[in-house]
């Protein structure tokens, strides 16, 4: 039942991002045989080191969605505090619902079942040009985005290359 909700409910998202794309990514599946896995291109958003930059991810979808978040996993190189090493993204509405254990985000903060393939990729997009250093993922970069700026912004324009050049 739950696998029938997911089911509908995903290839009625991937029909409106057809019909109506959102400006900075393109999404569309992996293999048309299974509407759980998507693969993505986020375009790096203007006015950030990630400008020019076109990345790939993949989202991962349980079958218990919207009740549960989606996995986000850059395939391209990225360099960014809340991107772990491994293309892992860490933002806060892809953490499972409900209140966090640690006490660092609320559940409004969480993932809701309103969250959509749209907002997810929009939050990940705000969350490149405003990295949220106080919970990273990858503690090099977020250490880098605080002390060393400028070192930052060339690590950055690094897998911009990188994504050029693998077009």
């Amino acid at each position: 039942m739950a696998n029938d909700q997911a089911t509908i409910l995903l290839r009625r998202q991937l029909a409106e991002l057809n019909k109506n794309p959102v400006e900075g990514f393109s999404a569309g599946l992996v293999d048309d045989d299974d509407i759980f896995k998507w693969e993505v291109m986020i375009y790096g958003p203007q006015d950030t080191p990630y400008e020019g930059g076109y990345f790939k991810a993949h989202l991962n979808f349980p079958k218990e969605y919207p009740q549960k978040p989606p996995k986000m996993i850059f395939m391209s190189p990225m360099w960014h505090p809340n991107i772990g090493e491994d293309g892992n993204v860490c933002i806060s509405i892809l953490h499972e619902p409900g209140d966090d254990k640690y006490g660092y985000e609320t559940a409004a903060e969480r993932w809701l079942p309103v969250h959509t393939v749209e907002t997810i990729l929009l939050s990940v997009i705000s969350m490149l040009a405003d990295p949220n250093d106080e919970s990273p993922a990858n503690v090099d970069a977020a250490k880098m985005w605080r002390e060393e700026p400028a070192e930052f912004r060339r690590r950055i324009t690094q897998c911009v290359r990188k994504s050029q050049d693998d077009l």
